[in-house]
């Protein structure tokens, strides 16, 4: 047997080339950086280590010279050069300088990838869920029943998609409350909220919530975009009070809901008012959509913010990119107030004619959250009924590469995730 091991092992680095490596550019050189993250991924599915070299031509990938990973690069579209170890080991003295700002992180854990999105198509899509099918990153699909019978701990990252969790559907009341679309939505979160044992909905998703935050403390990744940003916090801290009128959850909103709010129970915001009018299109405060109305489209772009990649690793795997400066998008919500946003958070990325955040990163417990505003970065103003995006046309969308940093983020060695 030891024997046979032996000989397995030495047959399958035969098919390594000796002395070289892959590296896959991650900076204007490469052709499709969506589908790189995608091989970073299946590379990794196949028990292989990947470099991710932080700063380094914009986030590159190192990985060892296989020809399977050649010809996948090469299916995929991917672009990659073959270094010898000497160059590679040029790029690691580079790294390893102390007055550069760069840095080496392992990746070495396929993480497991849920998504939580109702099972019933609605009539917009996700750009989570786009970017993991274009990049060929499997994933799978959960919803309320599955997050109440305990199956959160399963994954390694969670993405919430546009959701409601604050029981209102989205506040679409005013506009679409007689589209049978919407009503097909009340109707089937009503019939779940009672077969999960729960009176109201607003009570089901204030409990899903709340085991999305316990996924979070007990060492889980969350991503969240547009509406499933504020709706979130904002549930959680709504725990001890209804904010739904009576047309959402067939009985009236506290009349104290906004003074009975915990802010301490969110993750990001404080200090926030509540949209109490069931007719405006809008959570809270939070949301600086508003604001962005006030700037023209060829004029809202947001700057990703300049972090130690030697010490302040998590924020700098976030914002590894080809550009600093992002072109703007539209959301139900947009993005962050700054004042509404707590100290212990971190901005990553902001408008600053605004001064609004527009990609924000914090801890819980042993895990770590991260929300993004906006619906979709190649859509400026994505409405219900668009046509979803086709991300073969967008293949270097720097926007959706922040996406597809937090998905590689929960791959890295917990010892290289320093803070």
């Amino acid at each position: 047997m030891i024997r046979f091991v032996t000989l397995f092992a030495l047959l399958f680095l035969g098919l390594q080339s000796y002395g070289s490596k892959l590296l896959i550019p991650m900076d204007k050189d490469q052709a499709n950086h969506m589908k790189a993250y995608g091989i970073a991924y299946w590379v990794l599915q196949n028990n292989i280590e990947v470099e991710w070299l932080l700063n380094y031509r914009g986030g590159s990938f190192l990985i060892e010279n296989y020809p399977d990973i050649v010809a996948e690069c090469t299916i995929r579209g991917v672009s990659l050069q073959v270094i010898a170890d000497v160059q590679a080991q040029q790029i690691y003295r580079e790294i390893n300088d102390p007055e550069v700002n760069m840095e080496r992180v392992k990746l070495e854990v396929v993480p497991k990838i849920a998504v939580y999105s109702p099972k019933n198509k609605l009539p917009w899509d996700d750009a989570v869920t786009l970017v993991l099918t274009y990049a060929e990153i499997p994933y799978t699909v959960i919803y309320d029943e599955e997050v109440v019978r305990g199956d959160l701990p399963k994954y390694d990252w969670l993405h919430l998609h546009h959701e409601d969790f604050t029981g209102q559907y989205g506040k679409f009341y005013r506009s679409f409350r007689n589209a049978a679309w919407y009503q097909e939505e009340v109707r089937s979160q009503e019939a779940t909220a009672r077969s999960l044992g729960f009176g109201k909905v607003s009570e089901m998703k204030r409990a899903v919530a709340i085991e999305m935050k316990n996924f979070v403390v007990g060492g889980g990744f969350l991503f969240t975009m547009c509406s499933g940003t504020d709706s979130f916090d904002i549930a959680l801290a709504a725990a001890e009070t209804d904010i739904c009128e009576s047309m959402f959850d067939g009985d009236g909103a506290d009349p104290r809901a906004q003074e009975k709010l915990n802010f301490s129970n969110g993750l990001a915001f404080r200090d926030y008012q509540l949209e109490r009018d069931p007719m405006v299109y809008e959570f809270s405060s939070i949301d600086g959509t508003e604001d962005h109305t006030k700037i023209k489209e060829i004029n809202d772009f947001f700057t990703l913010f300049d972090f130690s990649a030697k010490w302040d690793v998590i924020p700098t795997m976030l914002t590894q990119n080809h550009e600093q400066v992002i072109k703007g998008f539209m959301g139900q919500t947009t993005a962050f107030r700054d004042k509404y946003i707590r100290k212990d958070v971190t901005i990553m990325g902001e408008t600053k004619s605004t001064k609004c955040a527009k990609y924000i990163h914090g801890e819980l417990g042993q895990g770590q959250w991260t929300y993004f505003g906006g619906h979709d970065p190649e859509d400026y103003r994505h409405l219900v009924n668009d046509p979803p995006t086709d991300l073969k046309l967008h293949p270097n969308s720097p926007g959706y590469r922040l996406i597809l940093n937090n998905i590689l983020f929960p791959a890295a060695k917990k010892k290289e995730q320093k803070t």
